[in-house]
Formats: C-alpha cells, structure tokens, sequence
C-alpha cells in the first residue's frame, strides 16, 4: 500500500483494541496500535515511528486496514495500552506475592511518575502505594473535585468528577481495587479490618510542594466496599466574585447586601451547585481586619487564614445548631452556618440575624422563592422572616462550551418552540478535543436569581402566598429566573442545549 492512500486522522480519543492473533505488549513495544475508528478496528500507526511499526507489521499476518494519526492521538492511546499492561502486571504481582518492584514507566497512568518527586519517595515504592499516590496527581492535573474508587461483580472502576460531571479514569481488577482501597484506608487512620460499617476519615498528601486536604468516605456495597474522596480546597483557590461567572447587575447587588450589618443573606440550590463556594467568596470580600469572622461547616471545604472555622462533628454532638450557639458566645461580627437543615438551627440563626450579626447560609432548593416557604414550613413564623432576611441566591453551576472544537447544532423546530428559542439563534454543541480531555467543555459559569426581600415580598408572605405565585411576581417586577439566564447562555453560544437542560432550563 502506498503511504499517500493510507488515512489520516486528527484529534481523536481513542481506546485499545484486543487482537486475538496478536502478541499486543510486542506490537505495542513496536509502535503498532490497534483502535477502533469509525466503530472499525484498525491499526493505528504515528508517522515519526512508522519505520518501527511497518517493520512490525512486516512480522505478522493482520489484514486490518491502517490509519495514521497524530502524536498527541498516538500518545493516549499508547498510554492506555499500557494501563492494560500494568493492571495485568500488577494482578500477577499480587497472586504470586512478589515482592519484585514494577518499571516506573508501566506503572504509571501517565507520565506523571517521571515527574514526581514529593508525592513518592524511595520509601514508598510499593505498586499499589505508586497506583494511589498517581490517582491523586492525575486528579489534580484534571481539576477533579471528587475521586471515586468503586467496585463492582468482576471489574472496578476508578472515576473523577470533573467539572461537575463524573468521567471515567481507569479500570482495574477487582483484587487490585481491593488493594488500592485498604492502601487510601491506611494513609486516611481508618480501620482496615472492618469492612460492614461506614467510614468517614481524612489525609493529607503533596503535591508538587503543595499540602493537599483530603475527606474520605468508605461505604459497604454488596459486592465490596467503594471509597469517595473530596478534595478540599486552599484560602487561594477561592475565587473572586468576578471570577465566579455571574452577571454585573448581581454581583452589584451582592456588594450591596454584604454591607449590612446585621441579617441573614441566603445562598440555594442543589448538592454541588457551588454554594458553598460563593459564601466563602462573600466571606473574603467582607473579611478586614476588624471583623471577628466564624463559621460551622460541614466539611470545612476551603481552608482560610482570616477567618475561623468549626468543623461540624455530630459524633461529639457539634452539630450545626450547637456550633451556631457557642459561635455567638464568641462576640462574632459575621457568621456563616454552611447549611440550615432543622428548625432548631433555623431559629438561632435568625435570632442571630436580628440582634446585630451578618448571617450567611444555605439551604437544598430550587429556586430563590422556595426558600422562604421552606422557613416557613420549618415553623418560623412569618415576621420573623421578613425581620431578619435580607436576600435569596438561588444558583447553579453550568459546563462552558470548549471555544477550540465547539460546533453548530441544528435543532428541531419543535425543540427550538419547546424552549422559547430564536429560530434565527446560532445554537452550538459540544464535540471534544485535546484542549478539553475531550468532553467538548472547559471550565464552568455561575447563574443565579436574586430575591431581595423588600417591600412587595413582606406584603405577599403575610399574605400567605405560595412560591410560585411570589417567584412570578417578582418576574413581572423585573427579576431574571435561572431558566432565563440559562437560555441567554445557550443564545451566547456559551454552552449547549444539552447542558442547559441538565442544569434545569425546565425549572
């Protein structure tokens, strides 16, 4: 075959492909791949090694058709072959029960064991230590909020949350998954012996001179246990109030709230949807050195130097409402409970709110009217709310189209009616590249509706309204809905259909 008709392509993600009549760790040592493209298995070659690989192809009777693709493309999937390599490897370094040590470069997920040094010492050279210590590197380097080591009947799997959404990262065999879990439950002081019980601990690694802040939780499922562990975050990683996405006409209003002295200013929204993140924002935009700032969070999620904070311990019986009672003993100018979840805690912190301290919260709903209502059904009474709140942020987190491979969408007129949407409007959608670990986003924005408790709101609580009727009148006085703003991203071309109905375009 003459190399002008062989095929070339680009940017792709690609996954191995097992070959029955072929030795794959020979053909993989020679630069010869094999992938599905186009849902058909090929051999997959990089044209800076192809003398290597023709030379193994010369070698072997395999009448595949062949493709050439980029280096990065070659790279990644090269490296997943050997992912392979090393899963199988390491499970005959189990059952042999030697003590033989693996080549760094086969060990690895990636790269990152060449350039490691403080998450590895010459101590810890281990595999399955090795293994760990790379999940924590990679999920970093990816952004990863959570890493979630699961098991299942024959397999496990190792996922990463990214952005919000969960991807997978590996597969592994069940006896090294086992392995990996009681190595996270000996650097996390948690009992390796007892696996019937949930588990809750913490570790702390480094990275690239770095402390990283670690939460652990292990919970017994029936084929094993499966472990989830956050990633805290450092006082540097929060972000401004720029930074976090919303639009000016909102952050003018949070300045605005943030310099009262007293009440209470709530944040909403689902698990996940940054809420914890923004009061920490709010915190550090009104943290001087004349305030007496404390918090009772569960977990404690960002480490900050300028302000104090309890970590809820319901074991010892810190529980929010409890912390919340000896924070106010402690002459506090601002509190910040990191959820209102019962009456009790409700109660003091409105209490709080009205005899002079800025409360900050937050509470699981959809929609900035839905959280008076809740109070109330908590059982405050209604002039206790319109005394004490200052405002609602409801908010959601939304993936941002990746600019580098973005691509137009055509929609049917139907979905475009369904939704409201210009049929002139430019819709895009993702693709995936490189430049996104081929999930086709890159980075996410904040979008949220504030309601300011003025007035008209006081007027239509002590008038028994619900939320819904509160949430449309207060779109007929010019208040902007999540859906609303989700549908000027999309028309943006900011992010996709897709995502926007993910997030709640039919909320």
């Amino acid at each position: 075959m003459h190399l002008s008709n062989i095929p070339e392509f680009f940017d792709l993600d690609l996954y191995p492909e097992h070959i029955e009549s072929v030795d794959i760790d020979l053909a993989v040592k020679n630069s010869l791949l094999f992938s599905k493209i186009d849902d058909k298995a090929h051999m997959v070659l990089d044209k800076e090694k192809m003398a290597e690989g023709f030379n193994y192809l010369s070698k072997i009777e395999c009448d595949l058709p062949i493709a050439f693709v980029d280096s990065d493309s070659f790279q990644r999937l090269y490296h997943r072959f050997l992912e392979i390599k090393t899963d199988n490897e390491l499970s005959s370094t189990i059952n042999e029960e030697s003590e033989s040590e693996l080549l760094e470069d086969e060990i690895s997920l990636s790269e990152f064991l060449q350039n490691s040094s403080d998450i590895l010492t010459s101590e810890e050279s281990a595999p399955i230590i090795k293994f760990v210590n790379s999940l924590f590197y990679q999920a970093v380097k990816k952004g990863a909020s959570d890493i979630h080591v699961e098991i299942h009947e024959f397999r496990g799997v190792v996922r990463f949350r990214v952005d919000g959404v969960l991807t997978k990262h590996v597969d592994l065999d069940k006896n090294i998954i086992s392995l990996v879990i009681s190595r996270i439950k000996v650097i996390s002081n948690l009992d390796i012996s007892e696996k019937r019980i949930p588990q809750d601990g913490r570790t702390q690694v480094k990275i690239a001179g770095k402390g990283l802040d670690i939460r652990v939780s292990v919970l017994p499922t029936y084929y094993g246990e499966r472990v989830v562990m956050r990633i805290l975050m450092e006082s540097s990683d929060i972000p401004t109030l720029a930074k976090l996405g919303f639009k000016s006409d909102l952050t003018q209003h949070f300045e605005k709230l943030l310099e009262h002295a007293h009440g209470m200013i709530l944040v909403t929204g689902p698990t996940g949807s940054g809420k914890s993140t923004t009061l920490h924002t709010f915190l550090q935009l009104v943290a001087t050195p004349d305030k007496n700032i404390i918090t009772v969070e569960d977990p404690v999620e960002y480490k900050a130097d300028n302000i104090n904070q309890i970590q809820v311990n319901t074991k010892t019986g810190l529980t929010f409402s409890a912390g919340l009672r000896s924070i106010l003993r402690q002459d506090p100018d601002i509190v910040m409970v990191g959820e209102i979840r019962d009456k009790e805690t409700a109660e003091i912190a409105i209490q709080a709110a009205l005899t002079g301290h800025l409360m900050l919260s937050t509470l699981h709903t959809n929609n900035a009217a839905a959280a008076i209502t809740r109070l109330v059904e908590m059982g405050i009474d209604d002039f206790l709310i319109t005394s004490s709140l200052l405002g609602v942020l409801a908010q959601r987190l939304v993936r941002k189209l990746c600019d580098e491979c973005k691509e137009i969408d055509t929609l049917p007129l139907e979905i475009l009616e369904e939704f409201g949407i210009d049929k002139s409007a430019t819709i895009y959608k993702e693709k995936g590249c490189k430049q996104c670990n081929f999930t086709g986003y890159n980075g996410r924005h904040a979008v949220g509706e504030l309601l300011l408790m003025d007035d008209d709101v006081k007027m239509m609580l002590k008038n028994k309204m619900t939320d819904f009727e509160i949430r449309e009148k207060m779109r007929e006085k010019g208040m902007r809905t999540i859906p609303e703003k989700l549908l000027e991203l999309l028309v943006d071309g900011d992010t996709s259909l897709k995502e926007v109905i993910r997030v709640g375009l039919k909320d």
